[in-house]
């Protein structure tokens, strides 16, 4: 396949010329050289690339990405509601509320092209919102917790733990069914990579190796991914911490 080809399937639009240096180069680099790899699927590259995008603020680029996912079919609307939800807390609710404008956006473009009426978004019952008895939110906060970060909870005696990390990030968001705990994780990476936050970034490198949701390989080709997307600088903290776990396996 061509970088057009390959431009084609991901973007899900007709690729448009490229007539300056940086439209070939990105489109020799990001569709021939990176989307085109086959150790980790463009479903996958999707969610990580939209993270980055997401997180730059990079209007178009989000426009784009969430179109291409939608059309696809790659994600569905409840799916991309949801890679929302979680970016908001790994990158901040207030770039979380553009990606949830945009999200909107085009879901009602996508109709549109069609000659359709978007449906509206279900409204969501209370349920959604998981238990609402504190002391068992808190127990399945403790178990998720270490279930996804292969290390023993935190204690919980500080707002940020008790009501933030156990309470919701843990006590309800992870234990969404709406994504795998593998398309979380591929949400939170990139996050935690561009935040520049050491310890974050050391603690979901290494528990998404160690827990095996994402191989070693794979790991990989997120990286590059997110670098492609955000930068390889940036990128080189991911590389870094997913090297020191290596090691420790060693």
């Amino acid at each position: 396949m061509t970088a057009d080809d390959i431009y084609r399937t991901v973007m899900a639009v007709v690729p448009p010329a490229t007539e300056t240096p940086f439209e070939r180069a990105s489109r020799d680099f990001l569709f021939d050289q990176v989307w085109s790899r086959p150790g980790l699927g463009i479903r996958d590259r999707r969610i990580v690339s939209l993270a980055c995008v997401a997180a730059a603020d990079a209007v178009k680029p989000i426009e784009d990405h969430v179109y291409a996912a939608l059309r696809s079919g790659d994600l569905t609307i409840e799916q991309l509601n949801e890679i929302t939800l979680h970016f908001a807390v790994y990158c901040g609710w207030p770039k979380a509320s553009q990606l949830e404008g945009i999200v909107r956006r085009q879901w009602h473009r996508l109709y549109a092209e069609r000659g359709e009426e978007a449906p509206a978004f279900p409204a969501l019952p209370y349920e959604d919102l998981g238990t609402t008895d504190h002391a068992e939110r808190i127990r399945r906060g403790q178990e998720e917790f270490v279930a996804v970060n292969a290390v023993p909870a935190p204690p919980p005696d500080s707002p940020y733990f008790f009501a933030g990390i156990l309470g919701f990030v843990f006590g309800h968001v992870w234990q969404r069914p709406a994504l795998s705990r593998r398309d979380r994780r591929l949400v939170t990476v990139p996050c935690v990579g561009l935040s520049d936050a050491a310890g974050p970034i050391a603690a979901h490198v290494g528990s998404a190796l160690e827990t095996g949701d994402v191989s070693w390989d794979e790991m990989q080709e997120v990286i590059l991914q997110f670098s492609a997307y955000y930068g390889f600088a940036k990128g080189e903290a991911l590389h870094d911490a997913a090297l020191r776990w290596q090691t420790m396996q060693t």
